[in-house]
């Protein structure tokens, strides 16, 4: 867990503390620039120790009031809070180029985004919780994670090469409307079945703002098992 002071740390020459994260307490303090070396050098050689950025992490926490989140589910794609639960989902792009036109079928893969919503958040009222403390932090918040796979696929129907700014831009117009999206979706579950309990004073709690089923709507995950699936 690297922080904004270690980081200034780095970038200044200085040390940092070195602090345990189950007391709060400082251990010691170590030069930062070191420990950052080491670091990438051990990374390049194992692919570990992987790193997280909490100040980061928590300036986009969703539901602050609940407290700061300190870890990431195994993968590292999602930030939760202690004993919290996401539904995730992903959705086959590849399946929804339209080769006539050259362009993704934005219509059906809006429509495909709505019923993805939906059936995440069904997922929550259909699970069985291994513990208390999970289903409550998990009801409560209702997070849900839709995302995308066979991008590279919809990418080779398109006839636009991987390594390209032209697929950087198919792929922030896809994050931009896959959002979009969803959290429209959620404020429409919202409309019909409430939003999550914990929505007041949550950060999508502004005046004018319409409310939302859930607190989290999208995630990109690895799709190890999903891709086995599809």
């Amino acid at each position: 867990a690297v922080t904004d002071a270690f980081m200034g740390a780095v970038e200044a020459g200085g040390d940092s503390a070195l602090v345990n994260p189950r007391t709060g307490e400082e251990v010691r303090r170590l030069d930062a620039r070191r420990v950052f070396s080491t670091v990438a050098r051990l990374a390049w050689l194992s692919g570990e120790p992987g790193l997280i950025f909490p100040d980061r992490i928590n300036a986009a926490n969703p539901t602050p009031l609940l407290g700061p989140m300190e870890s990431t589910n195994p993968c590292g794609e999602l930030p939760l809070l202690p004993f919290e639960s996401c539904n995730l989902g992903s959705i086959d792009v590849g399946k929804f180029v339209d080769r006539g036109r050259g362009d993704l079928d934005w219509e059906r893969l809006g429509e495909a985004i709505d019923d993805g919503v939906h059936l995440l958040d069904n997922v929550i009222d259909a699970n069985r919780y291994p513990l208390p403390q999970i289903e409550a932090i998990t009801r409560g918040n209702r997070k849900v994670g839709l995302g995308v796979m066979g991008f590279a696929d919809a990418l080779i129907r398109l006839g636009v090469p991987y390594d390209t700014e032209e697929a950087l831009a198919v792929g922030e117009r896809l994050a931009r409307f896959l959002e979009a999206r969803a959290r429209a979706a959620s404020a429409a579950l919202a409309r019909t079945r409430g939003p999550f309990p914990n929505f007041p004073g949550s950060r999508w709690d502004v005046p004018g703002a319409p409310p939302l089923r859930n607190a989290t709507v999208t995630t990109i995950a690895p799709n190890g098992t999903t891709s086995i699936f599809a």
